[in-house]
């Protein structure tokens, strides 16, 4: 799929609902075959990836049934799964695989995860070693410098064994599959990360009833003297952070009259875009703000053009705060007076593509000086003239055709993006959301 995309015309303008945020999605589908009770899941997205981590809990034996705009998910309980017939294909999504290998650390029975093409080149070793320390039984492609899916689980003979694991790098996904994999452990399992990294396992565990405590950096699952029960009504996925920091950086850089992007998730761990962009002089204001569920949530509003931008450093917890943004937020730094320097994002080798080395290279697709660093890079702005019309490789990646999408609105003439199939597995709908505020981006084969 290919993305069309023409220089704004005229301010953006409209109301616009983000899908549901992907993060917080997964862990509400595969949160919920652990529940007791039924949940109703609500504000799901319609992307690939919770596509697969809904089909991943159908193989392992939940039930789930639409009613309305929500999933009614009946679960297994803690220790009720099943195993699944046939490998499960995480498709494109990380999230899916990397959490199913905690939850499915402590199960008595195998099973094999597969994944696509892209998801079959990412490492996990990351994720498997802290697993293996527990006594988990795990292995999959490679022995050398990383191993890749596909990946087999299982199975345990007994229950795992809790320990104290100082997380190497800030990793929520990681964070997550060591706390799933703690709750068929004999004891304390905690966690320490080095820096923050997302809570919304944190939060939407303990809704459920787990014995989870944080304190500071480090999060404790205990299952001594619990009852093994977990058990919520229903979880609200609100609009993703990530999805509206496209629709905010493009209102930012073409000028809006008034965008506003309603219920969107404002968890501080997920909110580190818009520091930057404060720091760069933009303006976003937060209004209707809400705080009645696991997630904050809050309407975000874009007025008139971000005039006089400046460049700003992105580093240290602001870096992993804003780690997926990054590629759009290099897009409003190349409309930015000065040089902005991101450091600390060496995560960003391990996405869908190296998007250090893919967001450098989209950026001088439009004429950007920038240079790539081996944990981030640099982006020279050019406020003052239009940005060079573009043919842009996303290479698979999602958060690259969008954030070249962006950029092009402010080319001096259309931009081609090649190889953006990949941005229905996060945003389906992302070309006519644009279009809805008033940009010219089509679709073609």
């Amino acid at each position: 799929m290919k993305l069309i995309v023409e220089p704004a015309s005229r301010p953006l303008e409209g109301y616009l609902t983000i899908p549901g945020d992907k993060s917080i999605g997964h862990r509400a589908l595969l949160f919920s075959l652990l529940s007791a009770t039924p949940v109703r899941v609500r504000g799901l997205g319609d992307g690939a990836d919770n596509g697969r981590s809904a089909k991943a809990i159908s193989a392992l034996g939940a039930t789930i049934v639409r009613d309305a705009d929500a999933l009614v998910i009946t679960g297994t309980g803690l220790d009720g799964m099943r195993a699944a017939g046939a490998p499960i294909d995480c498709g494109n999504s990380g999230t899916t695989i990397r959490l199913l290998c905690g939850l499915l650390a402590g199960q008595r029975f195998a099973t094999t995860l597969v994944g696509d093409e892209s998801l079959s080149k990412r490492p996990m070793r990351r994720v498997i070693e802290p697993l293996l320390q527990m006594g988990a039984t795990l292995s999959g492609v490679g022995q050398g410098a990383d191993v890749t899916p596909p990946l087999v689980v299982g199975p345990a003979s007994r229950p795992l064994t809790a320990m104290a694991y100082p997380l190497p790098m800030a990793s929520a996904q990681v964070k997550t599959a060591v706390l799933l994999a703690g709750l068929y452990a004999d004891g304390a399992t905690a966690v320490t990360e080095p820096g923050p990294s997302r809570d919304h396992s944190e939060r939407m565990l303990r809704y459920l009833g787990a014995p989870l405590v944080v304190q500071g950096r480090t999060t404790t699952v205990d299952t001594r003297g619990w009852n093994r029960r977990l058990a919520g009504a229903a979880f609200d996925v609100p609009a993703d952070p990530s999805s509206a920091a496209f629709a905010v950086v493009a209102a930012l850089i073409a000028g809006a009259g008034e965008v506003r992007l309603p219920d969107v998730c404002i968890n501080p761990t997920r909110t580190g875009f818009l520091d930057v962009i404060a720091a760069m002089g933009g303006q976003v204001t937060l209004e209707d703000q809400r705080n009645d569920g696991p997630e904050p949530t809050a309407t975000l509003v874009v007025r008139g053009p971000a005039a006089n931008l400046r460049a700003t450093e992105i580093a240290g917890d602001l870096a992993v705060r804003s780690i997926d943004e990054l590629p759009i937020l290099a897009v409003l730094a190349a409309r930015a007076y000065g040089t902005t320097f991101i450091r600390d994002a060496e995560e960003l080798r391990v996405k869908e593509s190296d998007r250090i080395a893919t967001t450098v290279a989209m950026l001088r697709g439009f004429g950007v000086t920038c240079e790539a660093n081996p944990d981030g890079f640099t982006v020279e702005g050019r406020p003052d003239r239009p940005l060079d019309a573009a043919h842009v490789q996303a290479h698979g990646d999602h958060r690259i055709a969008m954030a070249a999408a962006i950029a092009g609105l402010v080319a001096s003439g259309p931009t081609l993006i090649d190889d953006a199939d990949n941005v229905t597995t996060s945003y389906p709908g992302f070309a006519d959301a644009l279009s809805a505020l008033g940009a010219n981006v089509q679709l073609a084969q």
